[in-house]
C-alpha cells in the first residue's frame, strides 16, 4: 500500500475505488491512534517490575570480610544473613554463594531454594540436609556437600565470595542435591529482582 502516491486527475472508476479504499484506511489509522496511545499505560508497570529491587545484608559480615568462624580453618557453619520484602509477585527466594577467584573457575559454596517468599532472612548454621524444617531445599554445592561449605581457598590473594539472593515467580521443581547448573537452568525466565553481596577471605 502506498498512501503518499501521487494524486493525478481523469482516473477511471476503479482508481476512484482505490482513492476510497485508500482514505478509508487513512482514517482507520488516525482513529486507531488514541488507543495506540492509550495501551502505552501498561509501560509504567512494566518498568516497575524490571527496576525492583532487594537488598541482601549480614552483621556477622564485617568490613567487606569473612571471619574464620564461617569457613573451613572455623566451624564452617553458614553465616546470618537478612533481607528486605521482595517484590510483589515473588512466590520464592533462591540463594547461591560462589566464589569466582577459583583456581580451576568458579567455584559455587551454596545452592539454596524455594524459600518461602516471606522469610527474611537466615540464621547462623543452617543444617547441611537437603529439605529444611521451612519447606526450604538446599542443593550439592561443589564441594560434593549438601548446603553450605565455606571459604577454603589455596594461600595468596584474598578470594571474593558473592551471595546472590533470587526473588523469583515461581518455586523451583529441582529435587534436593541438585547442583548448581540444574538450578541455574530452572531459575532462567523466572527472576523478578536480585541483591548480590560480596565478602573476601585469604589464608
Amino acid at each position: 500500500m502506498h498512501l503518499y502516491e501521487p494524486i493525478y486527475p481523469h482516473w477511471h472508476s476503479h482508481h476512484h475505488f482505490g482513492l476510497l479504499w485508500r482514505i478509508l484506511l487513512l482514517l482507520g489509522f488516525l482513529l486507531a491512534v488514541p488507543f495506540l496511545a492509550g495501551c502505552r499505560h501498561s509501560e509504567p508497570a512494566m518498568v516497575a517490575a524490571a527496576g525492583a529491587t532487594i537488598t541482601l545484608s549480614s552483621t556477622s559480615l564485617k568490613d567487606g570480610k569473612v571471619p574464620r568462624e564461617y569457613t573451613c580453618d572455623g566451624t564452617d557453619a553458614s553465616p546470618p544473613l537478612t533481607w528486605t520484602a521482595p517484590p510483589g509477585g515473588t512466590r520464592s527466594l533462591a540463594l547461591v554463594v560462589i566464589d569466582p577467584d577459583a583456581p580451576g573457575g568458579t567455584f559455587t559454596h551454596w545452592v539454596l531454594f524455594n524459600l518461602p517468599a516471606g522469610s527474611g532472612g537466615l540464621p547462623q548454621a543452617v543444617p547441611m540436609q537437603g529439605q529444611l524444617s521451612d519447606g526450604s531445599v538446599q542443593g550439592r554445592n561443589d564441594f560434593g556437600r549438601l548446603g553450605y561449605s565455606g571459604p577454603c581457598p589455596p594461600p595468596g590473594n584474598p578470594h571474593r565470595y558473592v551471595f546472590t539472593l533470587f526473588a523469583l515467580d515461581r518455586t523451583l521443581d529441582a529435587t534436593a542435591g541438585s547442583d548448581p547448573s540444574q538450578v541455574e537452568s530452572k531459575m532462567n525466565g523466572h527472576v523478578l529482582a536480585r541483591a548480590e553481596m560480596t565478602v573476601r577471605y585469604s589464608r
